[in-house]
């Protein structure tokens, strides 16, 4: 989608099929992937220019790919299995005795080799190789056209790299390995490429629609690029993401579900607490029975809960003050409702704002909330 924002200067902006600008949500991903700040200049032609976002995510790719080669692949010690005269590492005597390789001067061995055809670089070569065959890059134009090119020409330039069958787990057990940034950036990259195209439970191998598991993956982009801001910018507090807090319940009952807000949110200074949820919903209002605009109920019982149930702790809890945050495109909305001692709002966010009005918005919203 490309139109032009009067809200960004003289330039025609590229949006997602959700209306936020790609050079957003490229900041959006940055902060989610713990990469913020970086030093990404040399990406930023590629994210002005990227009509759809597997464009972005693939130009980013093949950038640091690119670089990667340039200074040479990681390394790492790989187990290998290769019939080889002499003797090397542990010898697989059982496999040895039925291919008759002692009588040819040759042993089946297991060893450990110090090679570029380790995980990571199996990954993203693989992943590359997806994205020839299954990237949603715009419209069939010369641009898309040599975009694909250009992916199938590096994933063979990476020959002798095995391309191997993906999965998500073994992306995400790849980021506790000590890695440099450009390797932790694209496994991250690779990780939401996949989590784009993740399956249904139907049979077929189908996927889930483009637009329903866009949704699905910009909820996840949102709500982590909102904890990782504030952990960032809001000097002063601490912030803390996904805090399971207690029901405090008389009795145990194993049957009570988990509360789990996306934020807890307290000042320092004046031990103040702050709940904050994000919902990435198309609409902030539902329809009740009688057609009448309203605020999602259970959006609203859900931070309620959130704060009445730890009331009795402390008088900062007893007075805690809860916010509903959603993304809004080119619109806002503020409302203030009091509930007892407490204070909820429910806030929007507009992403096609400036990116640098988006933060100011972001920090105003803690910092005005009383």
């Amino acid at each position: 989608m490309v139109a032009h924002n009067s809200q960004f200067p003289k330039e025609t902006i590229q949006f997602t099929e959700y209306g936020i600008p790609i050079r957003n949500l490229w900041h959006m991903l940055l902060y989610a992937w713990n990469e913020w700040p970086m030093q990404v200049h040399w990406v930023l032609e590629d994210v002005e220019s990227a009509p759809t976002l597997d464009t972005l995510l693939a130009s980013v790719l093949m950038k640091l790919m690119q670089q990667r080669l340039r200074i040479g692949l990681k390394r790492d010690y790989v187990k290998e299995e290769a019939t080889i005269g002499g003797i090397r590492g542990r010898i697989d005597f059982g496999e040895s005795l039925r291919r008759h390789t002692f009588e040819r001067g040759e042993a089946a061995c297991e060893f450990q080799r110090y090679s570029a055809n380790e995980p990571r670089n199996q990954i993203i070569r693989s992943m590359l190789a997806r994205l020839v065959q299954t990237g949603q890059f715009g419209p069939e134009t010369d641009s898309a056209h040599e975009l694909r090119h250009k992916l199938r020409r590096l994933t063979r330039d990476l020959d002798g790299i095995d391309l191997i069958e993906v999965t998500p787990d073994m992306v995400r057990r790849q980021f506790s390995v000590r890695n440099d940034s450009d390797y932790c950036l694209m496994l991250s990259i690779c990780d939401l490429i996949l989590q784009r195209q993740m399956p249904t439970g139907s049979e077929g191998g189908s996927t889930v629609p483009e637009i329903d598991r866009d949704a699905l993956v910009l909820h996840n982009v949102y709500e982590r690029f909102v904890a990782n801001f504030y952990r960032v910018h809001l000097k002063g507090w601490d912030v803390t993401a996904q805090k399971r807090l207690d029901w405090h319940a008389k009795e145990r009952n194993e049957h009570l579900p988990f509360m789990v807000p996306d934020l807890v949110l307290q000042e320092k200074s004046s031990d103040r607490l702050i709940v904050l949820d994000t919902k990435f919903t198309a609409h902030s209002l539902v329809e009740n029975q009688w057609g009448k605009p309203v605020f999602d109920s259970s959006h609203l019982y859900q931070v309620y809960a959130y704060l009445s149930s730890q009331e009795h702790l402390s008088e900062q809890h007893r007075t805690a003050k809860g916010i509903l945050l959603y993304p809004a495109i080119q619109s806002r909305f503020s409302e203030r409702i009091e509930l007892q001692d407490h204070v909820m709002r429910i806030e929007s966010i507009d992403l096609a704002m400036l990116w640098q009005e988006i933060e100011g918005h972001l920090l105003d919203l803690i910092y005005t909330t009383t």
